[in-house]
């Protein structure tokens, strides 16, 4: 089916005004972007069905080794239980890992047909600003993610729910959230793209668009003047 078959509303290029929503999640070892080292990373891209619901698509997940000189705060790998010395961690270079998250969202940008990518992640600023970090320090060409616009899904949940946490937010969706598996950047994402995939999708539900239910009105309006 082309776009041109699609109704307006079901195509993703225009749900977020041209921007292709891509779920992050980081582990780092501190707080501080640009001195403390991001040791895992995954990426969820997102897409509509035919009926114009969103839903998970393509993933990606690096164990990272630190970057040189990165400082590692050892309070934060109690936190996140990261060993970064086990060597089944499996680890890539930063430069390995962003090389591949920026061509799987390129990917997914383009068949979109999305103009720029946007990061979606909870509390997103600190994911953002890792991501930004590492891309500057890695020198990847073309990154496709907005510089600063990101949709944060804690202040998101916060509005639909009443609930800023994750796991509470995910349990206020009736999403099933496993915290022995959470601070797993993998197992964070899947569940935040659920998340934010339940909010956008139960929006909808709700009759979210008025500006769109007022044009698909306008349509029905005329093709009944017409008969």
């Amino acid at each position: 089916m082309s776009d041109s078959q699609i109704p307006y509303h079901h195509q993703l290029k225009n749900r977020f005004r041209g921007y292709f929503p891509v779920i992050i999640d980081v582990e780092t070892a501190g707080f501080e972007a640009k001195k403390d080292a991001l040791l895992e990373l995954a990426a969820i891209t997102l897409k509509m069905d035919e009926n114009g619901y969103l839903q998970p698509d393509q993933k990606c997940h690096f164990h990272i080794e630190p970057f040189e000189g990165a400082n590692i705060n050892p309070e934060s790998l109690k936190f996140n239980g990261i060993d970064i010395h086990n060597p089944l961690r499996g680890a890539v270079s930063e430069l390995e890992a962003i090389t591949a998250l920026f061509q799987m969202v390129r990917r997914g940008q383009k068949e979109a047909d999305c103009q720029r990518s946007i990061i979606v992640a909870h509390n997103a600023a600190f994911d953002q600003s890792f991501v930004m970090a590492a891309a500057e320090r890695t020198g990847v060409k073309r990154n496709p993610f907005h510089p600063f616009g990101m949709f944060d899904t804690a202040s998101l949940a916060g509005l639909m729910f009443g609930q800023t946490v994750l796991v509470k937010a995910c349990q206020a969706a009736n999403i099933p959230f496993d915290g022995k598996q959470a601070h797993s950047a993998l197992y964070d994402t899947e569940r935040t793209a659920e998340l934010f995939c339940y909010m956008v999708n139960h929006l909808k539900d709700l009759g979210g668009f008025p500006h769109l239910n007022r044009a698909e009105n306008e349509k029905t309006k005329e093709k009944s003047t017409a008969l």
